[in-house]
């Protein structure tokens, strides 16, 4: 019986120590767009090839969440293909598109029913106390205390959003940068120098400035559409004026505040105020969570707050739009003083009843290497970063590879939580509630409303309310 196939899924094989072992050069010439030489396989280490032995001959399953990258989802296959051949196991890796809405109970109803894989990578922020309030993952503090004592501390978000009741549910794998992006050379035409913190309000009236419809350069380059990108710049934006979804216990719902209207009701100004329409990409509001990707790659934005997907694309295909690219933090608001991003990063899940979960965390154990990830970074650079301390200095390129990978080693080093003027800390305690939330699109939608003419406070009125029911489906009642 096939596990999961559907338009949500791909699925590839693989098979150790045989002729079906797709080897590195194999994998490159499978569609591939990036032109990276041939990739030379890092050996697998010794201590876990001796506490695979008793491995051998055995099966395990992989999901991994798609990376905007196919080079770097081939990246990672060779690395996968090299831990099973030298293992002499069989892994079978099928992705998985995260930002489909129906993806945490998909893999629930897996769980529940005794069909789903043994491992996971998943965004620790989105998902991970999801599943962990589903009762869907094993304990891994084992692995994660092992690892820390070969590679240092973990990235500083992972601490919150991987431990539950002092233990680790996830093993962080890499972190995911995420910045904010301008085009410099639009900037220079217009005499603007490039500063590395902006208001919000700056930000908007820049990228008015630099917008110029009759040479197809728009300079707002994000939705309000449901998307992963639209949430993301929405709840950022919220939080750097005071709002948040929940309070700091990641319980109780307090988005029905003064500070969320008023920043909806800047958020919408931009959109319907025929003032900023000359800086809004046609079809915008019906955008999804590529369409940013794409129109910043052909050029025609002067702006967008992304992962480092569309930094990594825009290098690794020689894009003229990586040069022109100004990389810094998110914006500043009205309660805030600096940026209050702290990346992402994707963990490593081992789900229950998992038929080889030895086999898993090992494989997890490799997977978190220099070795072993610097291929998957080089395909997606700034978008696939150490999630540990020591894997940052193991390897040259993720100390000297980017102009951009330092700021990416502080964001993911900072001391936690940052704070704002009127008392919220972020991160938050991880929440079930706030991640279901954000899955359920409530804040594009709530800005749907505004859109079509809806006024902020009662838009903001109701999408609280939505979310007090949603909580109280992920046992948080309010």
């Amino acid at each position: 019986m096939t596990i999961g196939d559907g338009p949500l899924w791909s699925r590839r094989g693989f098979l150790g120590m045989g002729v079906g072992v797709l080897g590195a050069a194999g994998l490159a010439a499978c569609g591939s767009t990036s032109e990276s030489p041939v990739r030379v396989q890092p050996e697998v280490p010794k201590e876990l090839l001796d506490a695979a032995a008793s491995m051998k001959g055995s099966a395990m399953g992989l999901l991994s969440q798609k990376l905007y990258s196919t080079a770097a989802n081939e990246a990672l296959d060779s690395s996968i293909s090299k831990f099973a051949e030298a293992t002499g196991t069989t892994i079978e890796n099928s992705l998985v598109q995260a930002d489909a809405g129906d993806v945490v109970a998909k893999i629930d109803a897996e769980v529940k029913g005794g069909v789903a894989r043994d491992l996971a990578f998943m965004t620790d922020s989105r998902f991970v106390a999801q599943f962990q309030a589903l009762g869907d993952l094993e304990d891994v503090t084992d692995v994660v205390q092992a690892l820390t004592a070969v590679y240092g501390e973990p990235c500083a978000e992972a601490k919150n959003f991987c431990v539950f009741d002092g233990k680790w549910f996830a093993i962080p794998y890499h972190f995911i940068g995420i910045g904010s992006f301008l085009r410099k050379d639009w900037m220079r035409e217009k005499g603007i120098t490039p500063k590395d913190v902006y208001t919000w309000e700056e930000l908007r009236d820049l990228t008015l400035a630099i917008s110029d419809p009759g040479k197809r350069r728009f300079g707002w380059g994000m939705t309000v559409n449901r998307s992963g990108d639209g949430n993301g710049m929405i709840e950022a934006l919220i939080n750097s004026y005071g709002g948040a979804i929940a309070a700091n216990d990641g319980r109780k719902v307090t988005f029905n505040s003064p500070e969320t209207v008023q920043a909806v009701t800047f958020l919408g100004d931009i959109y319907t105020n025929p003032k900023y329409k000359a800086m809004l990409p046609p079809g915008v509001a019906s955008w999804t969570d590529t369409s940013n990707n794409e129109n910043w790659l052909a050029g025609v934005l002067g702006y967008t707050r992304n992962s480092f997907s569309v930094y990594a694309d825009s290098r690794t295909k020689k894009n003229p739009v990586y040069g022109n690219t100004h990389v810094f933090s998110d914006c500043v608001g009205p309660a805030t003083d600096k940026s209050l991003l702290l990346g992402q990063s994707q963990g490593f899940v081992v789900f229950k009843g998992a038929k080889n979960p030895g086999l898993a965390k090992l494989l997890a154990q490799y997977l978190v290497s220099a070795p072993a990830l610097v291929g998957v970074s080089k395909e997606a650079p700034g978008l696939v970063m150490p999630a540990w301390e020591k894997v940052w200095d193991a390897d040259p390129y993720f100390g000297g590879g980017d102009p951009a990978f330092p700021m990416l080693r502080e964001m993911s080093q900072q001391s936690l939580p940052l704070s704002t003027k009127n008392g919220l800390s972020f991160p938050q305690k991880a929440s079930a509630g706030q991640q279901a939330v954000i899955a359920a699109y409530v804040l594009t939608d709530m800005m749907q409303q505004v859109v079509q003419g809806t006024a902020a406070p009662q838009a903001v009125t109701a999408a609280h309310a939505k979310m007090v029911q949603i909580f109280a489906q992920q046992g948080l009642p309010q």
